[in-house]
């Protein structure tokens, strides 16, 4: 802590509104936050930080923040004590356990208590506790095709890659805008200037139906129709085998070659070009590109990962840094070790070649589970089939994040307990039995979670900036007392022992440096090597990387073109997800002008988007900037904008059983 004067002082911490983790320094003065601002003595943002990050003051005194616990009664949220909620919750759960056992339990593990290290944590003890399969997290909203792919080629779901932007000379970026959703798997500090000094010594190409904010800055932009990116990725594995590919590494360290060239076989010049509908020349100069390069390094974002071609893409992302030798090189495409769990200290196992998957729900018997999660989708059918009759909602917003909302909500209104654990009102929060107001970001103390994901070997910790509001807990004392009241220690010490620090000094035991002085400097970082001998013997234990994993070649055989008219989602730089409403971002729907005159839409008038299951309404922004045949509406609003009001519980993939949320076919009307 840094002070300044007797009135104002300065803390330093870190952001924890998205996986980005910037330091930040946090004016406050009493029990007011004045100001956020970068902090340039972090080691990785150097002074960096969002518009969203910046936004904290915002967040912590938010006009509708809660302060108190409370209960419904007579369709209204009455406050009430902790001791009298949480007795009638333990109550409650107890008899749905008894009388219809675990599975009568949803849980949904939100965004809001993932960045929460010592409440996430509780809260996987209490559903272990539990016992429940019913087990729901943002994985299935906009993430199984990343992990999917690292169990399928790579053997291990605990494999998280990341491009090697520092040392790249080729990056390509398909549907991924890291101008606007830095935080999304890049963890990109300072985008803008990060991307304009990468493409002064490196090619950056983006693969994008939009010429978004890092298509302007790139040195190439193909646009094709949406849906259609696997098609390229396809084009180019084809190109490489034929010519250019690393045959050394690929002798080494790969399986399945020959049946990988075999499932690209039919991706040709020609088809390609007229599949995504892109001039041929383009798709030619792209390749001479990669080939050129030799090792590249790619990612993906949400507008991959959230649509029907999604593990076929990326798959076929892997593939293509596979042949040209680029997996677990400089330069290419490293995986992350762990700053708290040091997996090279680990003999990772070995997942069989069909997948990591599981049982699924009683009502939805076509659905199988990964990883031990059911699919978002199956929830209303649960609820319906009598199956689940309580959820516990740890931080998520599940109106405006699950699929098939005219479906959900109807759902969510007929179960016995529907408890939430929260910071500000919201529509879910309308719908809950239970109120379970929680510490926000800068009340409470804590560590880096989800560390892997970010692009350097780095461990935080922050003190809490300000004390608490009104009557909020932390997260994981809230549970803890919820699990005594069920029969569970969830913590392994009495509750009355224990603090945040405390906890958080259990989960930081793994990590490369003492608790103490991941304290005492905030942010620690460690040097990288690559190649990284654990992931090479880990790969050598698997027999090479596993390049067609035939559940991917078969979907791969099956995918269709795409509708004439599709919606694809977009972040904005003032939202995240469905959190920030109060930073009043627009819902803009951006047409093509071609598109907008064929349905005689006006520029900035009200437009509706309708698919097969439902419609929404946001405003026109007839804009060339959109390929023709594309719409794109920002997702995380709700109300009449949430998009998934278009989506559908039952238009899902068939392999993870996640929803699809992009390349919906949608038709476009004037309002």
């Amino acid at each position: 802590m840094i002070e300044h004067d007797d009135e104002v002082r300065t803390v330093r911490s870190f952001c924890r509104i998205c996986t980005s983790v910037c330091g930040i320094l946090v004016e406050v003065s009493g029990d007011e936050v004045l100001h956020v601002q970068g902090d340039k003595q972090h080691p990785r943002s150097r002074g960096y930080t969002c518009t969203k990050g910046r936004a904290l003051p915002k967040m912590h005194h938010h006009p509708d923040r809660i302060e108190h616990p409370s209960m419904k009664s007579d369709c209204v949220q009455q406050p009430t004590s902790w001791d009298l909620l949480l007795d009638d919750l333990g109550i409650r759960l107890r008899d749905i356990i008894d009388r219809h056992g675990p599975a009568a339990v949803g849980i949904y593990f939100g965004s809001g208590l993932g960045m929460d290290a010592a409440g996430y944590r509780a809260a996987q003890s209490l559903a272990a506790s539990i016992g429940t399969p019913a087990k729901f997290s943002p994985l299935t909203i906009d993430g199984c095709a990343k992990v999917l792919i690292s169990d399928l080629v790579g053997g291990t779901p605990r494999l998280s890659g990341r491009p090697d932007l520092d040392h790249a000379t080729f990056v390509l970026l398909v549907g991924s805008n890291p101008m606007i959703s830095h935080g999304h798997t890049v963890a990109m500090t300072n985008p803008k200037g990060y991307l304009r000094e990468l493409v002064k010594r490196a090619e950056v190409w983006v693969l994008d139906p939009r010429s978004t904010e890092t298509a302007r800055l790139a040195t190439g932009h193909l646009a094709p129709r949406p849906g259609t990116d696997y098609a390229v990725l396809a084009f180019l594995v084809r190109a490489l085998l034929a010519d250019g590919a690393d045959r050394e590494f690929l002798a080494r360290h790969t399986a399945d070659t020959e049946r990988l060239a075999q499932a690209v076989a039919p991706f040709d010049l020609t088809h390609v070009a007229q599949l995504a509908d892109i001039a041929p020349s383009a798709l030619e100069a792209l390749c001479t590109a990669v080939r050129k390069a030799g090792r590249i390094a790619i990612e993906t974002g949400t507008g991959i990962t959230m649509s029907a071609s999604a593990n076929v893409t990326q798959w076929l992302m892997w593939a293509l840094m596979g042949v040209t030798g680029s997996l677990n090189r400089e330069g290419g495409y490293w995986f992350h070790p762990g700053f708290g769990y040091q997996l090279e200290e680990m003999e990772l196992p070995i997942t069989p070649a069909e997948g990591s998957f599981g049982p699924g729900p009683r009502s939805r018997p076509e659905v199988q589970s990964f990883l031990g999660e059911w699919p978002c989708a199956v929830l209303p059918d649960e609820i319906n089939a009598g199956n689940i009759r309580a959820v516990l909602n740890f931080g998520g917003n599940l109106v405006t994040a699950f699929p098939d909302t005219s479906k959900l909500v109807p759902a969510l209104e007929k179960l016995e307990v529907f408890a939430t654990i929260e910071i500000i009102e919201n529509e879910t929060t309308a719908l809950s039995t239970h109120l379970l107001p929680t510490k926000d970001p800068l009340e409470r103390a804590d560590v880096t979670m989800w560390d892997t994901l970010l692009p350097r070997i780095i461990g935080q910790h922050t003190s809490r900036v300000v004390d608490v509001i009104g009557d909020r807990r932390s997260s994981w004392w809230v549970l803890a007392e919820l699990g005594q009241r069920l029969g569970f220690d969830l913590i392994g010490m009495p509750i009355e022992d224990a603090t945040d620090d405390v906890l958080l000094a259990q989960i930081a035991a793994r990590a490369r440096v003492p608790y103490a002085e991941l304290i005492d400097k905030g942010a620690v970082e460690v040097p990288n090597t690559l190649p990284a001998p654990w992931v090479d013997r880990h790969v050598a234990n698997l027999g090479g990387w596993r390049l067609a994993p035939q559940l991917l070649v078969d979907q791969l055989a099956a995918l269709h073109d795409p509708e004439p008219l599709v919606m694809v989602p977009r972040r904005q730089r003032r939202r995240l997800n469905s959190q920030l409403g109060y930073l009043n971002a627009p819902v803009e729907v951006i047409i093509h002008p071609d598109d907008a005159a064929t349905a005689n839409i006006i520029d900035a008038t009200p437009v509706t988007v309708r698919s097969a299951n439902g419609v929404i309404i946001g405003v026109a922004k007839v804009d060339s900037s959109i390929r023709r045949g594309a719409i794109s509406v920002p997702h995380g609003h709700p109300s009449i904008a949430n998009v998934n009001y278009l989506t559908g519980k039952n238009d899902i993939d068939p392999i993870t059983g996640m929803a699809h949320y992009s390349g919906i076919a949608v038709s476009i009307a004037s309002a």
